[in-house]
């Protein structure tokens, strides 16, 4: 009867912990799928803001006197600070100081006239902001998978991030894409979107 009984309970008993098993080791992996994706976005993202900032510049000196005032600071402020870190750690403030820059960028290059200077330039900083709106987005949105699975009460519980840090947004002023009659905002003048 107890030979029985042990092995009626241990049968059990062993298909829960392989279940259970094999559940912890997928998550896993997923976890650390999620977290390679933060850190090829953060990348993207930080490619992105350096590109915006560089036509920012570019903007600057074809207009000249024209420009903004703040319009060259911004940019080179923007540039000279750091993107978010790999590792997701936010060393004094980084984040919040390069998160203020790009808004202070943006609002600049929100009063530049478009159109009026040199069209190249100009098409180079609609593709540049339209690149950090596409890579922020697709960094938030890799944040927001990564933490809604980290949330979870198993995961949690069993500590399957091991010591991954907890990604963080970036949170900045989307730029507003220039529209005009002539030219859709949707479309590149370099890269026409073909339907």
């Amino acid at each position: 009867m107890s030979t029985a009984l042990v092995a009626g309970v241990a049968a059990p008993a062993t298909l829960l912990v392989v279940a259970l098993t094999l559940w912890c080791v997928t998550r896993v992996r997923r976890l650390h799928r999620l977290h390679v994706r933060v850190d090829a976005a953060r990348a993207g993202l930080a490619t992105a803001l350096d590109t915006r900032a560089r036509a920012a510049l570019a903007v600057a000196d074809a207009l000249g006197p024209a420009a903004p005032p703040d319009l060259r600071r911004a940019a080179l402020v923007a540039r000279a600070l750091h993107a978010p870190a790999p590792d997701g750690r936010d060393p004094a403030g980084a984040r919040a100081a390069r998160e203020a820059a790009e808004n202070a960028l943006t609002r600049q290059l929100a009063a530049v006239a478009r159109g009026v200077g040199d069209t190249a330039t100009d098409g180079d900083l609609a593709d540049a902001e339209a690149l950090v709106v596409l890579a922020r987005r697709v960094h938030n949105d890799a944040v927001r998978d990564t933490r809604a699975l980290r949330s979870r009460w198993l995961v949690r519980t069993l500590r399957l991030h091991g010591t991954a840090p907890e990604p963080v947004y970036f949170e900045i002023a989307d730029p507003e894409p220039p529209r005009s009659p002539a030219r859709p905002h949707v479309e590149s003048p370099r890269s026409p979107t073909v339907m």
